[in-house]
């Protein structure tokens, strides 16, 4: 079970980490529209088009590698406080009540949704068309993914539920703990580059 619920992880991590370089795309698209615009006044008119579906293409696959890295921001500022087992029962009820038909239902609506576009074959509204049902699937895979990575947090519920410990998950960039760097760190060492750095 356990090496399923970590290829659900790995699945989400890859297709996170692919469609994170559209950033690398969109920032040369965006100079180069710049460029274009101000420097040699030719915009384009489709580059705005291009941009925003990118960008939306980027956050929607963002979503299930977000969750898989336990990534997304929490309202609750008691949660930290609690033991994991209440954690757990917290999780699991939300994901019934309130996760499971969001998603199960931006799915379906988006499956739907992209197979009308691709059936008119609808384009944007510019001079220079760009076609939008490829990127209206984006939609559906999207909620197909954060379905599939939801399920695997459910059970991570239950197995905490069960065992009174979070189950381990797939590892990735982490923002830095300072704290947890200092206690790495000899203070020696810290009072030194301090102490260097002041002269």
């Amino acid at each position: 079970m356990k090496n399923l619920l970590l290829a659900v992880d790995r699945a989400s991590t890859w297709i996170g980490q692919a469609f994170a370089w559209l950033i690398v795309v969109l920032t040369c698209l965006i100079s180069w529209e710049v460029y274009s615009r101000y420097i040699i006044n030719n915009p384009h008119d489709w580059a705005l088009d291009a941009q925003l579906m990118m960008y939306g293409t980027l956050f929607m696959l963002a979503g299930a590698y977000t969750l898989a890295k336990n990534g997304h921001v929490r309202g609750d500022v008691l949660y930290g406080f609690f033991q994991p087992r209440t954690q757990a029962w917290i999780d699991l009820i939300l994901y019934g009540l309130f996760f499971l038909p969001g998603i199960v239902a931006l799915t379906w609506a988006g499956w739907t949704f992209a197979n009308e576009s691709l059936a008119i074959r609808e384009s944007t509204f510019s001079a220079t068309p760009l076609p939008l049902y490829p990127f209206k699937f984006m939609i559906p895979l999207a909620g197909f993914m954060l379905l599939l990575q939801g399920v695997v947090e459910i059970v991570r519920c239950i197995q905490c539920i069960r065992d009174g410990q979070w189950p381990s998950r797939e590892q990735d960039v982490e923002e830095v703990d300072v704290d947890k760097l200092k206690q790495m760190v000899k203070a020696e060492d810290i009072n030194a580059v301090s102490s260097g750095g002041a002269r």
